[in-house]
């Protein structure tokens, strides 16, 4: 009699729920990470376009751009599932965007 008793199965029972709710927080990250990054993305296109009808340098529009490339690689890497990388592009785009915005 090789066979499983019943209290070997309570285990298997007890962890599914705990497996999805780490599957629900990982499609949480990646909702977040994929939002994030295009909401950065249309601000600073936004923002690059105002700063091109203005008299301004013109590495302050291309720093918005920039920023807002970089924000939209992070969106497209966060709905893949690569959300820390798509969390720290989020903050390199962010902060090249508050670099352009320095030198207005």
């Amino acid at each position: 009699m090789s066979g499983r008793t019943h209290s070997d199965n309570e285990p298997a029972i007890a962890a599914a729920p705990e497996q999805d709710e780490h599957i629900e927080d990982a499609r949480r990250a990646r909702w977040t990470a994929a939002g994030t990054g295009v909401l950065l993305s249309l601000a600073g296109l936004a923002a690059a376009l105002l700063r091109l009808t203005r008299s301004a340098p013109v590495l302050v529009p291309a720093a918005y751009a920039l920023g807002a490339a970089v924000c939209a690689l992070a969106a497209v890497l966060g709905s893949r599932g690569r959300t820390r990388r798509a969390l720290w592009l989020l903050i390199a785009g962010t902060m090249v965007m508050a670099l352009g915005d320095q030198f207005d």
